[in-house]
């Protein structure tokens, strides 16, 4: 199994959902991305580590943390191994000694307690080519896959070609089908016109 590591590229808050973020992965050596969307309270323990804020009391993320370093447990990398039905699946490796663990975790936890383990995060291939987006490394656009076009045009239209109508009506179709990263795309391209 391939895996891709991957670094956390930002954290915004969606347009589209009341109290969900999008949290972005970049591909270290490459331009795709993986868009993952989160809870408030997820999003929450991410951007105080990203800020490096110190809350007054520990958060539990924080907390997993002290007992893990208590009883000599490290997270020692942080894999995203499956996604079905848009939402991903992550484990987290842990080591004792010379014992190796894998406990499963949801993916927003496992990247909380990456940036508190400072362990890497890693994808599998599989996951990449069926959910990253595609970045021109000259331009920073989005570069079109042939799923994020008009799927009842004739002839596959560009995402950038498509009007704020058709986006926002592509939009409200993936968010009924609950397809929210592909929604995340929609929205962001709607976002970049308006401004």
């Amino acid at each position: 199994m391939k895996k891709i590591r991957l670094n956390i590229l930002g954290l915004s808050s969606s347009q589209t959902q009341t109290g969900a973020y999008a949290l972005i992965l970049g591909e270290e050596n490459g331009n795709r991305r993986l868009p993952v969307i989160i809870g408030t309270v997820e999003a929450q323990a991410i951007a105080i580590k990203l800020e490096g804020l110190k809350p007054y009391r520990p958060l539990t993320h924080d907390l997993v943390l002290s007992i893990s370093s208590a009883f000599n447990i490290t997270v020692t990398e942080v894999n995203i191994i499956k996604l079905e039905e848009g939402i991903y699946y992550s484990e987290l490796v842990c080591e004792r000694g010379n014992a190796r663990i894998k406990i499963d975790s949801r993916t927003s936890d496992a990247i909380a307690l990456a940036l508190r383990f400072r362990c890497p995060i890693y994808a599998t291939e599989a996951i990449m080519k069926k959910a990253a987006l595609i970045f021109d490394d000259k331009t920073g656009k989005l570069i079109p896959s042939s799923e994020e076009t008009n799927p009842e045009a004739e002839d596959e239209t560009p995402i950038t070609d498509l009007s704020i109508d058709e986006l926002q009506t592509l939009m409200q179709e993936a968010i009924d089908n609950e397809d929210y990263e592909k929604a995340s795309v929609y929205r962001d391209e709607i976002t970049k016109r308006k401004k």
